[in-house]
């Protein structure tokens, strides 16, 4: 069987299916809470033009929520299907997250999801609004344990290696959850959620101002998540800064990448927009690293550590070592990873043979050596550095259109406050065509998270290739057609569903 294959399979049916459930994800986060806001002020004022708001902006929830659901599930059962060795090893911490998940967070938003959906005059005004609030929750909080999870995967912790086991095993759950790489993510992908969320019904309503109808339902829509969306999108953007922060102290590698940064420097420097040579590579002195770049002075020393002194090491002092800095060369830490093996291989087998001395000896070895573990198993010391073009410009798409975004809420909450929305047709338009855009920047925030995580399955303790399952490739090949058939088939019957909704219009609808 052909490992390597195997590997790349296995990775590009996750990120299949992972990318079609952030397809659904970040319009249920911010939808909700949009939701719940607009029943709110019915509720307040008792006024029914406003339940009409809510209720159609609710069917919209509706449909997606349901096809997100399915997505999600699929995409777990593939850490028991694809990666049952990633499962074994790190079952102990990152299945504790997923498990909370399920028993507190969807369980919750599933529940009270039937009673906010279907329990229109059979509960009181107030038991109906905090349903709704409480799905709005419930799917944060499906989000906060998942994102936890995935918060450990880029920055272990509260955890030990067990020897005889083979697996990590927990030590401190509070570690894992207040992971300050964790805590980032969640802040910063759940808002990321929220200004999709305002985008979507922004985006909508200005389609109705563009049609001309439905006139003052779309402006009170407009009003509302273009507040909720200015709010968020400036969150976002302060969540997006302590990510890069904490990225640059627990994953330098990711960071160089992000930013094409081979050779390191003092007060280096950020790229706002450039295009990255193709011609160049780790430890080639030749080639520069851009064709062309409009560069911030400073401000990647600043932002990364505060300082705008601060040396930022390159792709270059990475791979190859720094002394003055204190950064080992790749091919010292791989060496180091393969005595950790040899020792953990000798203590395995001297316990079985009940040589108790040589086993002592030989975990001692071991744990002088364990965090270069992972290492051992990297054959080419260049193999750390993540993939740097989709990388780079995942990233600079990801940070432009969240600047875009945020001014297009001021924009549209202005001229909405002051009566003259309907007739910026040309702001109108851009509001319905950042909708996309919004997807778009969520993936790409997924991109650089993950592929900037390569090799590690686990940073710096598990490759993806120690991860997989030992599955026949043309197994993977088969179910990951099927995912795709079927994952397409869904978002266009979502799509076409909510085309007719919204052709439909509040009234009708």
């Amino acid at each position: 069987m052909d490992n390597t294959l195997l590997v790349e399979l296995s990775r590009a049916q996750f990120a299949l299916t992972a990318l079609y459930h952030w397809l659904f994800v970040p319009l249920t986060l911010g939808l909700s809470f949009i939701v719940a806001i607009m029943e709110t002020i019915y509720v307040k004022t008792n006024n029914p033009e406003w339940k009409k708001l809510t209720k159609f902006w609710m069917g919209l929830f509706a449909i997606n929520f349901a096809i997100g659901v399915a997505t999600g599930i699929i995409m777990e059962f593939e850490f028991g299907t694809n990666w049952s060795n990633y499962s074994w090893i790190v079952g102990d911490i990152f299945g504790a997250p997923l498990a909370i998940e399920g028993l507190m967070a969807f369980f919750m938003e599933s529940t009270f999801f039937a009673v906010m959906f279907f329990g229109w005059n059979k509960v009181s005004k107030k038991a109906h609004l905090l349903s709704t609030w409480l799905v709005a929750i419930g799917s944060n909080l499906s989000a906060l344990w998942i994102l936890i999870a995935n918060g450990w995967m880029q920055h272990p912790v509260g955890m030990e290696f067990s020897v005889d086991t083979a697996r990590f095993e927990m030590q401190n759950f509070f570690d894992v959850l207040f992971n300050p790489i964790g805590v980032s993510k969640v802040l910063h992908t759940v808002s990321s959620g929220y200004v999709m969320g305002s985008l979507f019904v922004v985006g909508i309503s200005s389609w109705y101002l563009l049609k001309k109808r439905d006139i003052l339902f779309a402006k009170r829509s407009i009003i509302v998540a273009a507040s909720f969306g200015l709010i968020t999108s400036i969150f976002l953007i302060t969540t997006g800064d302590e990510s890069a922060h904490e990225v640059a102290k627990k994953q330098p590698a990711k960071l160089a990448a992000m930013e094409g940064l081979y050779d390191g420097h003092k007060r280096a420097g950020i790229i706002a927009i450039g295009q990255l040579n193709t011609k160049k590579e780790i430890g080639d002195n030749n080639e520069d690293p851009f064709i062309w770049k409009i560069e911030v002075p400073y401000a990647l020393s600043f932002l990364g550590y505060r300082d705008i002194n601060a040396f930022v090491p390159g792709m270059n002092d990475l791979v190859y070592g720094n002394k003055e800095h204190g950064i080992e060369p790749v091919n010292e830490k791989i060496e180091k990873g393969k005595i950790a093996i040899k020792a953990l291989r000798s203590y395995k087998d001297s316990k079985k043979q009940n040589d108790l001395q040589n086993a002592k000896i030989a975990l001692k070895e071991f744990r002088k050596y364990e965090k270069y573990f992972g290492y051992g198993y990297i054959s080419d010391p260049k193999k750390i550095i993540p993939p740097i073009g989709i990388t780079f410009y995942s990233f600079h798409i990801m940070v432009g259109l969240g600047s875009w975004f945020a001014g297009l809420f001021l924009l549209m909450l202005y001229f909405s406050m002051i009566g003259k929305i309907e007739n910026k047709r040309l702001l109108l338009r851009a509001s319905l065509f950042s909708i996309p855009l919004g997807y778009i920047a969520g993936e790409a925030g997924w991109i650089v998270a993950e592929v900037g995580r390569q090799p590690w399955a686990i940073q710096d303790m598990l490759p993806v290739g120690m991860a997989t399952s030992q599955l026949d490739t043309t197994a993977v090949i088969i179910t990951m057609s099927l995912f795709t058939i079927i994952f397409t088939a869904l978002l266009i019957a979502e799509i076409k569903i909510m085309i007719t909704q919204i052709k439909l219009g509040q009234e009708e609808a």
